[in-house]
């Protein structure tokens, strides 16, 4: 008698359970493709004799102590761009040239640079290819120091757009698209709109809105998207630039996005009509002639994970430990949240805090101190929280334990015996352009005579990196409690 298999009857929502399961194991099998990756390691299998730069060659000539720490295997991979088939950074050719067309398919760019020296380098590109003496760009005035030192550098003269400030968060608010419309329809030789979107602290502007503002009165849009770059491969994350209508946008894929520190990527969007040579040419300008393998590799792999299910799933579990950390908060008597409850939305991986009792810089030093707890960065009124990639759940169970005890136990605020501030909320009082302050003629004189003086210098602590003192700018008895740290202060003579 022959032996029959019975079919087994499964309901149809069970199948479709049962296939999406088999799709999914199937998917985690795939090979993800990471041309730098790959060509480092085929060098790193195939070793050669080596009478090039760099001189420690492969990690003979370093310090043992160093070599011991950093590892044999990474100083061997520490090469440039012109060897062993890893292709040329400008221009690019090879694996680095493949790897920024995969970048920016996951991106959903037309065109993607590999940047080496922070998001900072693809602003100053930005700003040098694309930017002129005395054109006027529309820019919030909680932008990062590199938008204003591109505009040193090219000699464009910011439009400041003052965001709505949460005084109880001691925090900027979003750029909305009826103050761009304002100050285009005030200033009709104005030729670029320049935004940072999210804040530093995750509140996120309308950047749909404010791109049809932008094409309304036919000026490009640039938003800085530092620390956004996770935003295409989640969608409980707000919608990238990118897709919204923004011409150029920049990603710190360190900050968030799992590569080494320094390295980030400049993307032109699909339907940008900016021009990518002015902005390629200006990064032969500003990167180095000897980039780092290992920085660009590691772009090329935070690219592959992100795209990949095992990347995916990473960031899936960094949203979720954010909820569970703010259901935490929630339940909390003296600690709270940042909250999209006043017509503004946020990146929920970005969690900012503060206590009724104590200020940010406070909690913090607890956090650290007690429970060797670092947080992103604090500041008078709280403190910044990253749900990131790498981090566990227990990683989070951890610090939801620590705020628990903290909110039940009396510590007292010792912070503003400092009678220090540390986040810049005050409005420019411009008296010359950016440029002309920095190439005049300056004199270094000490802080207390400083009042009624014009700066010369960008004063910027970073984190966040926005400035207390721009080039031009007049400074008054608000700006001392922000320069603490400062003895002298760079002024136009």
């Amino acid at each position: 008698m022959t032996n029959v298999t019975k079919k087994k009857n499964y309901p149809r929502k069970k199948l479709e359970t049962l296939k999406m399961l088999k799709q999914q194991e199937k998917n985690s099998k795939v090979k993800v493709k990471a041309p730098i990756v790959e060509a480092l390691k085929n060098a790193y299998e195939n070793p050669t004799y080596q009478f090039h730069i760099p001189g420690h060659t492969k990690g003979n000539g370093s310090l043992p102590e160093f070599k011991k720490i950093i590892g044999a295997k990474a100083l061997s991979i520490d090469t440039t761009d012109e060897f062993d088939g890893l292709g040329t950074l400008h221009p690019a050719t090879g694996p680095i040239k493949e790897a920024q067309e995969l970048a920016a398919k996951a991106f959903g760019a037309k065109k993607t640079f590999f940047l080496i020296n922070g998001s900072t380098a693809g602003n100053l590109a930005l700003a040098m290819g694309l930017t002129k003496k005395g054109q006027k760009i529309v820019t919030n005035r909680n932008c990062h120091r590199s938008i204003l030192t591109g505009m040193i550098i090219s000699g464009a003269e910011p439009l400041w757009l003052i965001p709505k400030k949460f005084d109880e968060w001691g925090i900027w608010g979003n750029v909305t698209p009826e103050s761009v419309e304002e100050m285009l329809s005030k200033n009709s030789d104005a030729g670029m709109v320049w935004i940072t979107n999210p804040t530093y602290e995750g509140v996120v502007s309308d950047v749909k809105s404010i791109a049809e503002v932008c094409k309304k009165y036919n000026v490009p849009l640039i938003v800085d998207e530092a620390h956004a770059c996770l935003w295409n491969f989640n969608n409980h994350l707000p919608t990238t630039a990118l897709k919204l209508g923004a011409d150029a946008v920049v990603h710190s894929l360190h900050k968030t996005g799992g590569s080494m520190s320094q390295s980030s990527m400049l993307h032109i969007a699909e339907n940008s009509k900016l021009d990518c040579d002015a902005v390629e040419k200006a990064l032969k300008l500003l990167h180095t002639t000897s980039p780092s393998l290992m920085l660009l590799a590691s772009l090329d792999a935070a690219r592959a994970n992100l795209d990949s299910p095992r990347g995916r799933k990473q960031l899936e579990r960094a949203v979720q430990n954010a909820k569970y950390l703010r259901r935490e908060i929630d339940k909390l008597e003296h600690i709270h949240h940042l909250r999209p409850d006043f017509g503004y939305k946020t990146d929920i991986t970005k969690v900012f805090i503060r206590d009724d009792r104590l200020s940010g810089k406070r909690l913090e030093s607890i956090l650290e101190i007690d429970f060797n707890i670092e947080v992103e960065s604090a500041s008078d009124a709280g403190l910044l929280i990253l749900s990131n990639i790498g981090n566990t759940r227990a990683d989070m169970q951890y610090l939801v334990k620590c705020l628990q005890q903290i909110d039940k136990t009396n510590y007292t605020d010792i912070c503003y015996l400092e009678k220090k501030k540390h986040m810049p909320m005050l409005t420019p009082i411009i008296k010359m352009t950016l440029r002309e302050a920095f190439y005049s003629h300056k004199e270094v004189i000490p802080k207390e005579h400083a009042v009624g003086r014009i700066a010369a210098e960008v004063i910027a602590e970073c984190p966040p990196g926005i400035a207390v003192l721009l080039p031009g700018e007049l400074i008054t008895e608000e700006h001392l409690p922000y320069l603490v740290d400062y003895d002298t202060i760079e002024v136009i003579k």
